[in-house]
């Protein structure tokens, strides 16, 4: 019914008449998201002629009831396919001041129809595929790129710069070749990141760091919301950029890095915002090549003393007070080095560990964005190994018992989900330098059995890359409680009673034989298989790994 009378008053009506029935039915189906299969012939019908007041010269109140109305409508796939023309979308952009001949922002009245505009055309490119393929051919992207070349450094049309990137992040989401065309061809790695300095207000104190007002208001609902849009377009734009990574775009991707800084110590209008703020930039640093990302972390500025921030490489292990006071002050310092942003992750990660669901998505892009950070730069990585695995002293507990950090992360190497298992153990591992006696003080043998499986170190050994040759000091309560330590638990146990103590010796042969008999019979049944080590470190069925332990003794006796 609604639809019958709306659709009677656009075909007939005159445009006072249109506004107030379109505003009428917009009011009553905002919140409409599903609809029912039995008008829908009446909603195809009412969008052709939306689209035919659209090309009168109607005032802009009377187009904005129209948008509403086909933004409404275009939330339904199946009625898109007979509207969605070339000559259709031709008048979206052109309402969305994104045709050719269009050059200035200047006229304020004109904004609801942009933004309306704009709100159409994400909802139909996202919803149909004939859209998608027209956006193409009109050249979409590049005249989303001009229309925000026109606005970026004007803070009152913050709506148009939202849903431009918004429809920016769905072209670049659904055409790939969209991608390479906004990075090269249209600049758009520039442009999103001085979008993102523009929803900042960043003022530059040197080339790669910017200045952080601690005690300044946070963003705005508006500026967090484009922030988040451009940082989403960012992502699609960089998605590759780790494999194409030439020496002339370094410039380019640590002015992204050092605003990408910015961000992490900055706070939206709510703690929800800020945090997926924040998981858009995590995700971004992930596309940025390691080797710029070491403006994460920058010196000291010339009004900073150590003795003003928490200088942490000068705390002793034994004065947890002083460096609890550390941890609470606004500048976390290095070895001279300010780390407030890196702190800022190291949070992110524990708050995502502390959700206790959806890790794959949420957990493992900052997991890895610390592991791969702390393999490339010394000075993150002497951070986070000083902050997740501090001097052991009290070793009473199981590593993976307890709630710091190191504890949660030690739970996490034996999860269900493989890639969040892997990910974990990695980080813990690239923290104690890749050496296997390192990581198993800190987590024992059995949580950490799945990655030097995975790695060939079952027998002991380091990885592959390079660290510092730095020593880790061992505080005096682990040295006298490591002889008593569990190597498999990781944990200090009482001294058990030995069972065969008080057997004779023929009690001894008698258990003996029996253990084997059991052993020998799962064998056979297959219900138990013996696995030995290979030379190289890996598992392998016993009777291989002894083939070839004989084979290289052979051929050692064979050269003496």
């Amino acid at each position: 019914m609604d639809e019958e009378r709306a659709l009677y008053i656009v075909r007939a009506g005159e445009a006072g008449a249109i506004e107030r029935v379109l505003r009428d039915y917009s009011d009553k189906h905002r919140a409409t998201f599903k609809f029912e299969s039995t008008d829908e012939d009446k909603r195809k019908r009412l969008c052709e002629g939306i689209f035919k007041v659209l090309v009168k010269d109607v005032p802009t109140t009377c187009q904005v009831s129209c948008l509403e109305v086909l933004r409404i409508l275009s939330r339904d796939k199946k009625i898109l396919v007979p509207v969605t023309t070339k000559e259709n979308m031709q008048i979206l952009l052109k309402l969305a001041k994104l045709h050719e001949s269009d050059d200035s922002l200047e006229k304020v009245s004109e904004f609801p129809v942009i933004v309306e505009s704009l709100k159409c055309l994400c909802n139909i490119v996202f919803n149909s595929q004939m859209a998608q393929q027209l956006s193409l051919e009109l050249n979409l992207a590049a005249k989303l790129c001009n229309l925000l070349r026109k606005c970026k450094d004007r803070k009152f049309i913050n709506d148009i710069k939202c849903f431009d990137l918004r429809l920016l992040f769905l072209l670049s989401l659904l055409h790939t070749d969209i991608r390479s065309q906004l990075r090269y061809e249209l600049q758009g790695l520039p442009l999103l990141t001085q979008i993102l300095e523009s929803a900042f207000s960043i003022k530059w104190t040197d080339e790669y760091e910017s200045a952080i007002d601690h005690n300044g208001p946070p963003l705005s609902p508006q500026e967090t919301d484009c922030a988040i849009e451009a940082l989403k377009a960012l992502f699609n734009v960089t998605v590759d950029s780790w494999k194409v990574h030439k020496e002339s775009d370094s410039h380019q991707f640590r002015v992204m890095a050092a605003v990408l800084r910015h961000c992490l110590l900055i706070v939206g209008p709510t703690e929800d915002k800020t945090e997926e703020l924040h998981s858009n930039a995590v995700n971004l640093l992930s596309n940025v090549p390691v080797s710029c990302l070491d403006v994460l972390i920058c010196p000291l500025t010339h009004g900073e003393t150590p003795q003003e921030a928490a200088t942490l490489d000068e705390l002793p292990g034994d004065k947890t007070t002083e460096k609890d006071t550390a941890l609470k002050s606004n500048t976390m310092v290095y070895n001279g080095m300010n780390m407030e942003a890196v702190h800022v992750l190291l949070s992110f990660m524990e708050k995502r560990i502390d959700k206790g669901s959806s890790y794959r998505e949420g957990l493992t892009p900052v997991l890895s964005l610390l592991t791969e950070c702390s393999r490339a730069h010394r000075n993150i990585r002497k951070f986070l190994k000083d902050q997740v695995l501090p001097p052991l002293r009290d070793v009473t507990n199981r590593p993976e018992v307890g709630s710091t950090v190191r504890n949660k992360l030690v739970r996490l190497m034996t999860h269900v989900d493989l890639g969040v298992k892997q990910i974990a153990a990695e980080f813990l591992f690239v923290l104690c330098k890749e050496r296997v006696d390192s990581l198993l003080k800190y987590t024992g043998y059995g949580n950490a059995a799945g990655l030097l499986a995975a790695r060939g170190l079952l027998a002991g050994g380091r990885g592959d890359n390079w660290y510092s040759e730095d020593e880790d000091t061992d505080t005096e309560e682990y040295k006298n409680a490591k002889p008593n330590i569990n190597l498999i638990t990781g944990h200090l146990e009482e001294p058990m009673p030995n069972p065969i103590d008080e057997m004779t010796e023929e009690q001894k042969e008698y258990e003996a034989m029996k253990l084997v008999n059991m052993l020998d019979k799962l064998s056979r049944e297959e219900l138990l298989k013996p696995m030995g080590l290979k030379p190289d470190g890996t598992i392998t069925p016993l009777e291989e790994a002894l083939s070839q332990y004989s084979v290289i003794e052979e051929t050692s006796s064979d050269t003496d």
